[in-house]
């Protein structure tokens, strides 16, 4: 039987990753585009280097290491930024994650979960079956980015500014979950979802 590839998305701050380290306990096997994207920054990579070129040289470290904050900083300061960022980087991730989707293909897994916070915006959505997407309050996220990062509310601001609105994920995804519930709840949705999902897949 064919593969079920899921993607899951969400906007920043929404329970995103708490919902793909569940899905992991639940027997999913998972593909973390943001794990893949750090790979674009590692030492030396033609992406950093081109990320410099567009950014400036001095988001490399003496060391030649990636200087992330400065990155983010400069790459979420306009949209204009953001999209030459997203145009370097999501060519380069999405084809990596493609290979590991490949490889996860020949494994013992029912699902593989996609779990891409940019799953629209690099073309990742052309890959799955379905697609979840967690979201919550803008307040709510703002809060948990704060606690979780270590930022500044003005960098937490330009990372939620530069994705879309709870609407768009509405209107393109098949199934939406609130993540500003209790957590056991928005677990419980999930495996609710996931389950209605397979059952779907199977029977169709």
């Amino acid at each position: 039987m064919k593969k079920l590839i899921v993607g899951l998305t969400g906007q920043t701050g929404s329970g995103k990753s708490t919902v793909s380290k569940y899905a992991e306990s639940l027997g999913c096997a998972v593909v973390d585009a943001d794990s893949v994207a750090a790979e674009t920054l590692t030492m030396g990579s033609d992406c950093l280097k081109r990320l410099a070129e567009i950014f400036g040289y001095d988001i490399i470290d003496s060391s030649g290491f990636c200087k992330r904050k400065l990155l983010a900083e400069r790459a979420f300061s306009s949209r204009k930024n953001t999209d030459l960022l997203n145009s370097v980087t999501h060519p380069w991730i999405i084809n990596r994650c493609r290979e590991y989707i490949e490889e996860l293909m020949h494994k013992d897994y029912d699902v593989i979960l996609f779990d891409a916070p940019q799953l629209f915006e690099s073309g990742g959505d052309r890959l799955c079956d379905y697609i979840i997407a967690i979201v919550a309050d803008r307040n709510i996220r703002l809060k948990r980015i704060l606690r979780r990062d270590g930022i500044s509310e003005k960098d937490a601001l330009l990372r939620i500014n530069a994705q879309y609105n709870e609407e768009y994920y509405t209107k393109n995804s098949d199934y939406i979950i609130d993540g500003g519930q209790d957590i056991n709840l928005v677990k419980e949705n999930f495996r609710k979802t996931l389950n209605h999902i397979k059952t779907h897949y199977e029977g169709g």
